[in-house]
């Protein structure tokens, strides 16, 4: 409530009060529902962070023109955790301090594991955005769903699964290599996806090569690579890391189709990798040409003057809706009825398409992956195929 009306008289506040109850006024009088939002803004991540925020602003605006969640107002409460697991606990305490009733957040998979134990001691729902580890949802300690933990996009095990089939079935390929992080949970699992989808399906991967965070010469990894002639290099790494990777292996005269993940998704990816990532494919969350998403496209494009840097936008919007949806669902903006509607919403219309959420796991049921192509002289990434799970 605005601190100012505390110094009102009371004989006026109560003629004001009766006034607006019977002119017919705004329909959200109410104070504002507070929504945290835990966000890379600045940091290498901070491409997808600033965009992500804006199509969250965005989208705030249209629900507050209808009515807000429960005829209040949506209020934003947003932190930069800097794409940084310490800073993300530290956005997530202050958030809980500031009674936010749900949290859109963080993006990155460590980070989300993290701050879980934090929002759900304080029984506040988190929505994360792109965090793709199965552990988000799901506490590794007791392998049960964590009661506040939610999110909207794909798993890495669906993800693995994806770029096998898609080399298989798609590139013909028959021997896979994998360059891969070992300091990197997203790096180790998602390796280990690909390879158990991958043989599933006939296919031999003949070598599996790690580097620790933060090297930058992969060229003893990718001399045995070479060595062993794959006809897919698969490198689920961040777009920096592929990128010279990329570049690496093409000067070792490594021929392979190089195929990776959705840290990929970036124009980093191209500006720092040139030729030689051109042709290459990767698995995204989302994609600029996707149908499902065709009006929230030039709807940003409208508002800001420039393409939404995918695939977080997408999924925040998602992660808001989720929240709005549930909200209604429950009649309340209570934690523990906010997290059961959470978990049993079915069917509900989001920015990406249509979202049912599992209430085994807390994750989407049938969320669909894109295959996306690099394009070097477009400078761009060009929709390939969709996916949709088995």
């Amino acid at each position: 409530m605005n601190k100012r009306m505390r110094y009102v008289r009371p004989m006026f506040a109560f003629a004001c009060l009766f006034a607006f109850l019977f002119s017919g006024g705004p329909a959200m009088a109410a104070d504002a529902v507070r929504i945290g939002h835990t966000v890379s803004l600045t940091g290498g991540a901070s491409m997808w962070g600033q965009s992500e925020a804006n199509a969250v602003d965005m989208l705030v605006k249209k629900f507050n023109a209808a009515g807000g969640i429960l005829g209040r107002p949506i209020e934003i409460v947003r932190y930069d955790n800097r794409a940084d697991a310490v800073e993300s606990v530290n956005v997530a305490s202050r958030l809980a301090g500031d009674k936010v009733i749900a949290v859109i957040g963080p993006a990155q998979s460590g980070n989300s594991i993290a701050t879980a134990p934090v929002l759900e001691r304080a029984q506040i729902p988190m929505i994360v955005t792109t965090a793709t580890n199965p552990y988000v949802t799901i506490d590794q300690r007791t392998e049960k769903v964590r009661p506040y933990a939610f999110r909207p996009c794909f798993i890495d095990p669906f993800q693995g699964t994806v770029a096998a089939r898609f080399a298989v079935d798609r590139l013909n390929a028959k021997k896979a290599a994998v360059l891969y992080d070992v300091g990197s949970d997203y790096g180790q699992w998602l390796s280990k996806y690909f390879d158990d989808a991958f043989t599933a399906r006939g296919g031999q991967v003949v070598a599996k090569e790690a580097f620790r965070s933060e090297e930058l010469d992969y060229r003893a990894q990718l001399g045995k690579i070479k060595e062993l002639a794959p006809d897919v290099l698969f490198i689920p790494t961040s777009q920096k890391e592929a990128a010279l990777a990329a570049k690496q292996a093409r000067d070792l005269g490594i021929a392979a189709v190089l195929l990776g993940t959705d840290n990929w998704g970036s124009p980093d990816l191209i500006d720092l990798g040139g030729e030689a990532v051109n042709g290459s494919y990767f698995v995204n969350l989302a994609d600029l040409d996707d149908p499902d998403i065709r009006e929230f496209v030039a709807e940003y494009r409208t508002e800001f003057g420039s393409d939404p840097v995918l695939p977080n936008p997408i999924m925040a919007q998602d992660a808001l809706i989720m929240i709005v949806e549930a909200a209604k669902a429950a009649g309340s903006v209570e934690g523990p009825k906010l997290a059961e509607a959470l978990a049993n919403l079915k069917g509900i219309k989001v920015t990406s398409g249509t979202l049912t959420v599992d209430p085994a796991d807390h994750n989407p049921l049938n969320k669909p992956a894109v295959i996306q192509k690099v394009d070097v002289a477009k400078k761009a990434f060009v929709f390939v195929e969709k996916y949709q799970g088995e």
